[in-house]
């Protein structure tokens, strides 16, 4: 499903009125009994107060109220604008409501008394606030948050970026919010996506062909997206139809990395793993693996890689991976930057590119758009900022997850999956996905690598990097809500979800 900014969905609107016909009045009753209907669906009948903006979005509310009046529902619209500072349709339905004998009060501040067992439409904004709220509605907001009563926000939680998830100042917090036509992105970008509690997406009559226009660049990923892409396990088949994954990672101390994010490869489906690791650990490396292979590397005596490994890694990458997966635990030792500079650069298959190899690339930022395999990044927002410049900031990648990684994915013709809440991957073409599975639980050392191994593995077996980054990170995700209810948020360890990948794949398949 496409996921709109604000100014994509007026265009959408603007589009449905003037080119198909639909009245704006039409979108707005239809708005309002999806409202109407949601709550009664949730609740049962009872008390609703609905706070009610000037705008597009109050007159969706007041039609909502009025809707649930008509139903027999005790209804008290309260209006936070002037009669003669409120929008055309907005005034429109303002006087319907109040022939209709709906009780109207104009406010311009609210207090516990009003929201005494009661319901709460919130109407104030939606979708098109761009600068923080006013010190009036900010108090109207407190007051709503700080009385307890459930919440229905109509289209975004009032406060809420519709754009980037942002605060504004102050926020509603609802525990229900129901949107038209397309979700937004502040419903998934955080912190926004914490305030808007279960959304609904309700079909209003926007016409299809604009709410699936390619001219929207955003999509929020599904069971219905990513269970096509898992691939097939023919009856005839051997280890060598499903890929050689090799593994660059590892060093003293961070030996556990490389095993994971070998680990990782099999349990999506590689055929085959070889782990690539500094020669004097082989002997630690061969106590710890069962069905991985090892291939000892020249290092510096400490358990750290040198360039001098560059010849031993090109001549298994030229005659027998299909995958490279790269960085998990390698250190930022000097000599690795040139190690991964010169691997990167020389390699022609296709690479998952992590952790210190990232790290590398920073220090060299050239060397990313020299690259000639197809390749996956998978920066977490810390090393997305060290990418993007050397004095970047991760606050500024978290404002705009969305946004730098389609930038770096477009500017250097590689795919991006950007880890976090949300993660999103960006395509070198253009196109953007939010994953919604997964939950704080992944919040621990590991995680990461195996993430790495899963789209390698998953690479291996013949996706390519953008498809393979669809599934792969849905997976990752959906192990982790998986494992959440054995394990619990607080004591999840990296290596369940390697444990809880078979249900997940499972899960998918008979989706």
């Amino acid at each position: 499903m496409r996921v709109a900014t604000a100014a994509e969905m007026r265009e959408i609107d603007r589009r449905t009125i003037e080119e198909f016909g639909i009245p704006g009045a039409v979108l707005m009753e239809r708005a309002g009994l999806a409202v109407a209907g949601r709550v009664q669906e949730l609740f049962p009948r009872g008390k609703v107060i609905i706070v009610a903006g000037g705008g597009n979005n109050g007159g969706d509310g007041i039609v909502a109220g009025r809707n649930l009046f008509n139903r027999g529902w005790k209804v008290k619209l309260l209006l936070l604008a002037k009669e003669n500072r409120l929008s055309p349709d907005c005034l429109a339905q303002y006087r319907i409501a109040r022939k209709m004998g709906v009780p109207v009060e104009f406010r311009t501040e609210i207090n516990s008394r009003d929201l005494h067992s009661a319901i709460v439409i919130d109407a104030i904004m939606g979708t098109g606030l761009s600068a923080a709220v006013k010190p009036a509605i900010a108090r109207i907001i407190d007051t709503v948050n700080a009385s307890g009563a459930p919440v229905v926000s109509v289209d975004m939680p009032s406060g809420i970026s519709s754009d980037t998830g942002e605060v504004m100042g102050e926020a509603m917090r609802a525990d229900y919010t129901v949107t038209f036509g397309l979700p937004k992105r502040g419903h998934f970008l955080h912190p926004g996506s914490a305030f808007g509690g279960r959304l609904f997406v309700e079909e209003i009559g926007f016409p299809s062909s604009l709410l699936l226009s390619d001219g929207i660049a955003v999509d929020i990923l599904s069971c219905s997206d990513v269970s096509p892409l898992v691939p097939e396990r023919p009856s005839y088949s051997h280890k060598g139809d499903y890929g050689h994954v090799f593994v660059l990672a590892g060093s003293r101390g961070k030996t556990g990395a490389a095993l994971m994010t070998g680990r990782a490869c099999l349990r999506a489906g590689a055929g085959l793993v070889t782990i690539g690791v500094p020669e004097s650990l082989i002997e630690v490396f061969e106590a710890a693996v069962t069905e991985e292979m090892l291939l000892p590397l020249p290092d510096n005596g400490s358990g750290v890689l040198t360039e001098r490994a560059y010849a031993g890694v090109m001549d298994f990458l030229n005659t027998t991976a299909d995958v490279l997966a790269i960085g998990p635990g390698l250190t930022c030792d000097h000599e690795i930057t040139g190690l991964v500079r010169r691997t990167l650069l020389s390699s022609t298959v296709p690479m998952v590119i992590d952790a210190d190899a990232i790290n590398a690339l920073a220090r060299d930022r050239d060397v990313l758009k020299s690259i000639k395999a197809p390749a996956v990044l998978t920066p977490h927002p810390g090393e997305m900022a060290r990418l993007l410049s050397s004095a970047g900031r991760k606050a500024d990648v978290e404002r705009d997850r969305i946004g730098t990684a389609s930038r770096l994915a477009a500017g250097n013709g590689v795919c991006v999956v950007l880890k976090g809440a949300p993660t999103v991957i960006a395509s070198p073409e253009g196109r953007t996905f939010i994953n919604p599975t997964g939950n704080p639980g992944m919040a621990t050392a590991g995680s990461g690598d195996v993430l790495t191994g899963l789209l390698a593995g998953l690479i291996g077996q013949g996706l390519n990097p953008v498809d393979a980054s669809l599934l792969g990170v849905f997976l990752h995700g959906s192990a982790a809500d998986l494992a959440v209810s054995e394990k619990g948020l607080h004591s999840m360890i990296a290596g369940d979800l390697i444990e809880f990948l078979p249900k997940a794949f499972q899960q998918l398949v008979n989706a």
